[in-house]
């Protein structure tokens, strides 16, 4: 925490000499007595940042913006009761962007599409077309303001593949040779075995994404807009399948490479592994880049590679349910014979605005959440590990001189940059749960069958079987025909 709060003081010196232009325009904007109410997850993660731009936000405006913090399991329940009962006491809720469509089915945010249509400052165009297009609109209408960019990647110790004359897994038939290959070398030079594949898999810590990073590339085939997780004219669960039993046993399997006790890792735990240099593969969102030029990080400074995750030359039949083999027309997206569906994992930290907050606190919170957003201060942000700031701009992805500056090498600044454009501009990468009752569906009963499966109690098999009951009668519980329109507008389905 402490070397986060001086990382934090530095930067926002930084911030103050890039953002001189954004400071003369907002300053003619008062909102002197105007208090903006926001909740998120704890910090330093997503939060702490908020307080650092909050403090300059202050200073140019006049409004206080005060940042409040749940755990993150419980984030999602205290925004849909304050708002949902009129309690009313948040203005702001920065959270999983997929949560966002059970609020706007309820009539509790207010659309932002005005305002963005007014602002000249947050140059919308250059946010990358799957966070501005699929992450910020619900139906056409915008009502999301990106902080953070997430999908996951496949990161690799370069240093380690280069010298044993291996190369990056393609598929996860190669992710086990390397992960085997790599297991119990000692990869930081301390004497000590190390892992050759290290995924956080506890439950309640988000480990389900990883799980959705697997299953996507046996499932999805025909781009974006098939999804991964129901039938979209039927929302029938896309589940109980051997391609979900496949990535069920995947991830299950990559766990004999693993460390001992990887069962009890949160996030924070295995990136701590990852910085001591004991992973030869990790799968994570974008953080792992910044956070290898983290002084916690020297152990792998330099020494990381990213490329696209892991895709599969056997994919899901959707008539049988049985794996078959790729050809050009059931994979027409596959390089090599291998079809990759990177997965927008959570989709990334996003701002939504209480809809019956008070007028001037609104345009307030948009003018700061526009001001977060922009590519003044965004464009630093998401260089620095310790924010959870991911890319999402087309300005932090085309230009290397930002990653360098913060201390990335050109080589990994190109290489970290190459994977990211090659997964958000992948005609097959796959959305994110984003309709009403998402975190039931995943956070809740994929994770819990997950876990009930990882410990041994169940096997694959009714692993899927419990979660296509349960999914069934979430859709029941929210109806069939609106969850089934909500779900084809989240894939871009207008028809």
């Amino acid at each position: 925490m402490a070397r986060a709060m001086e990382s934090a003081l530095k930067i926002s010196a930084c911030a103050a000499l890039v953002c001189t232009a954004a400071n003369t325009q907002l300053a003619a904007q008062d909102y002197s007595g105007v208090t903006v109410n926001i909740l998120t997850r704890p910090g330093p993660v997503i939060a702490q940042r908020l307080v650092d731009r909050g403090e300059e936000f202050t200073a140019m405006t006049g409004a206080e913006i005060r940042v409040d913090e749940v755990p993150f399991a419980e984030l999602f329940q205290k925004l849909l009761t304050d708002w949902a009962t009129g309690t009313n006491s948040i203005d702001v809720g920065v959270f999983a962007s997929g949560w966002a469509v059970e609020m706007v089915d309820g009539g509790l945010l207010e659309d932002l599409t005005d305002y963005v249509a007014n602002d000249d400052k947050i140059d919308f165009d250059d946010i990358a077309p799957y966070f501005r297009e699929y992450n910020q609109k619900i139906g056409g209408k915008t009502y999301l303001i990106t902080i953070d960019g997430d999908f996951q990647m496949l990161y690799y110790r370069r240093d380690i593949l280069d010298s044993m004359g291996l190369n990056p897994p393609r598929d996860w038939n190669e992710y086990m040779e390397v992960a085997a290959a790599l297991h119990g070398q000692d990869m930081n030079g301390d004497g000590v075995a190390d892992y050759g594949s290290c995924i956080f898999k506890k439950r309640n810590a988000q480990s389900y994404f990883a799980m959705g990073s697997i299953a996507a590339g046996f499932v999805q085939t025909q781009g974006t807009g098939e999804g991964i997780f129901f039938d979209p004219e039927t929302m029938v669960p896309k589940v109980n399948n051997e391609a979900w039993k496949e990535a069920f046993r995947v991830y299950k399997a990559t766990g004999e490479y693993g460390p001992p006790d990887e069962l009890n890792h949160d996030i924070g735990d295995t990136r701590g592994l990852v910085q001591a240099g004991r992973c030869g593969m990790v799968i994570d969102w974008g953080d792992i880049g910044p956070l290898s030029i983290d002084p916690s990080g020297a152990a792998i400074k330099d020494k990381m590679g990213a490329v696209i995750m892991p895709g599969t030359s056997r994919v899901l039949d959707k008539e049988s349910g049985e794996l078959v083999d790729c050809t050009p027309e059931i994979c027409p997206h596959a390089t090599d014979g291998i079809n990759h569906a990177p997965f927008a994992a959570f989709g990334g930290w996003a701002g939504a605005i209480n809809k019956n907050s008070d007028d001037k606190i609104k345009q307030a919170a948009y003018d700061f959440l526009s001001y977060v957003n922009q590519a003044a201060q965004s464009n630093v942000d998401v260089t620095m590990g310790w924010t959870g700031y991911n890319p999402y701009r087309n300005s932090q992805l085309n230009d290397t001189a930002n990653w360098v500056e913060a201390g990335f090498s050109k080589e990994f600044a190109e290489n970290y940059l190459g994977a990211i454009k090659d997964s958000l501009n992948h005609p097959n990468m796959a959305s994110d749960i984003r309709i009403p009752g998402a975190q039931n569906y995943t956070g809740v009963v994929l994770d819990r069958e997950l876990a009930r499966f990882l410990a041994g109690e169940i096997d694959e098999n009714q692993a899927v079987a419990n979660i296509e009951e349960a999914w069934e009668e979430i859709t029941e519980d929210f109806g069939r025909d609106s969850q089934r329109t909500m779900y084809k507008l989240s894939l871009g389905i207008t028809n």
